[in-house]
Order: structure tokens, then sequence, then C-alpha cells
């Protein structure tokens, strides 16, 4: 059980640091490397940038839940 919440930590950790990274940024930043920048010139961005909320929140929370799992398992 350990191992099995280990990697989903380590993998929602990287999914985390990924999903951050490709967030449109308000100026020139980290997301303009990713092309950020780009895909703010297309009409459809707002709906790209909801889903990217929406599964940051999705990640966010299987990372928190995978933290608190692991902390409980490993005090006893």
């Amino acid at each position: 059980m350990n191992l099995a919440l280990s990697i989903i930590l380590m993998l929602s950790s990287v999914l985390m640091i990924i999903l951050v990274l490709l967030h449109k940024g308000k100026g020139s930043g980290l997301s303009d490397l990713f092309g950020g920048g780009v895909s703010s010139t297309y009409g459809g961005s707002s709906v790209v940038e909801k889903n990217l909320d929406r599964i940051t929140i999705v990640v966010g929370g299987i990372w928190f839940a995978s933290v608190i799992a692991l902390s409980l398992l490993l005090k006893n």
C-alpha cells in the first residue's frame, strides 16, 4: 500500500508541475516557453484554459489526498 501511494504521489507531483507550467501567464514568462502566448491568439483559448484549470484542480486533489493517506500510513 505504501508503494502504491508513493507512486501515485510521485506521478501526481510531476503532473502538477507540468500543468502549472502550462497555464497562461499574465506576462511573458515560463508559460510562453511552452506555447502559452501562441494559444492566446486563437478563439477557443478560454475553453482550453477552463479545462486546464479543472484538470489542475483534480490532480491537486489527488496529490493532497495521497499526501494525507501516505502520512497516515507511515504514522502507524
